[in-house]
């Protein structure tokens, strides 16, 4: 991998990570176009975690406030307390559903979902979604003190579909949350704090991966470089994404979608392995 190809692969996943666009459809579509075949899922989950920490320290005050309030709650039982513990109850829910059935999942289907055609036509889905949701769908105005474990379910199960490629987690999760009924603030926050331990867990779940054969495959510069440009960039994403909800833009977002499912679908050879 040379240098340059490093900073492309950074740019693809920060800003991809948490735009509903899917960052794992444009890691493989990008791979696909340098003729890379990388070994285990261990790079894409590399990257992932630049991602993590970038929603670490944009959100650290409410990551914060969660964990002191969830632990506060079990010692101390305050009432003050109680709504921040509940929520990362439903933070644990949504992502114990998502590790279990996305593992059985990708066990079931494997390289299956990597096809040109899963993609294009997941990318597609992801899009209609994002229509419905905004033009169809009235807000609703769920908060952290009024969200039940039913609606933490149902994220987790919407969540879960994001283990195809072209489905995206931030888009799901926001999606199937606004059709919860929550509002677009509380919406935002829950996707934003689900991707800490979904992303966690999957890098525990990829540890055999990590391997020498992948820094020597790599490069240890081009490591280090792709991991600090994907933070910046995701930095950027997660800025950029919240200034999009606020004017309620997903439409442009849901456009994006339909073309590039028809770029894949088109464009890329069915019988390309993508083995990533």
């Amino acid at each position: 991998m040379t240098l340059f190809e490093a900073i492309i692969f950074g740019i693809i996943q920060g800003i991809t990570e948490f735009l509903p666009v899917s960052s794992t459809a444009h890691i493989v579509i990008t791979q696909l176009l340098f003729g890379y075949t990388f070994p285990g899922l261990a790079f894409e989950i590399y990257l992932h975690l630049a991602s993590v920490l970038a929603v670490i320290m944009y959100f650290w005050r409410d990551l914060w406030n969660v964990i002191q309030g969830f632990f506060k709650f079990i010692f101390k039982q305050s009432k003050e307390d109680r709504v921040q513990f509940y929520f990362g109850i439903y933070i644990l829910v949504a992502t114990a559903i998502t590790g279990v059935l996305g593992k059985l999942l990708t066990d079931t289907m494997g390289e299956g979902l990597k096809t040109p055609g899963m993609i294009a036509g997941a990318l597609t889905v992801t899009g209609f979604a994002l229509i419905f949701i905004e033009r169809f769908h009235k807000t609703g105005d769920k908060n952290e003190k009024s969200m039940t474990f039913l609606d933490a379910i149902i994220v987790g199960l919407g969540q879960t579909l994001a283990v195809i490629p072209g489905i995206s987690r931030s888009g799901s999760t926001l999606v199937v949350s606004l059709l919860r009924g929550l509002d677009r603030e509380t919406a935002v926050r829950y996707s934003f704090l689900l991707a800490i331990p979904v992303i966690l867990g999957s890098s525990v779940l990829a540890l055999d991966d990590f391997s020498a054969e992948m820094l020597t495959y790599i490069g240890p510069l081009n490591l280090f470089v792709s991991f600090v440009v994907t933070f910046f960039f995701s930095i950027l994403g997660i800025i950029w994404l919240i200034d999009f909800l606020k004017k309620s833009k997903l439409i442009y977002f849901a456009i994006y979608c339909f073309v590039l499912a028809l770029l894949v679908y088109t464009m890329i050879d069915p019988d390309t392995v993508m083995d990533v």
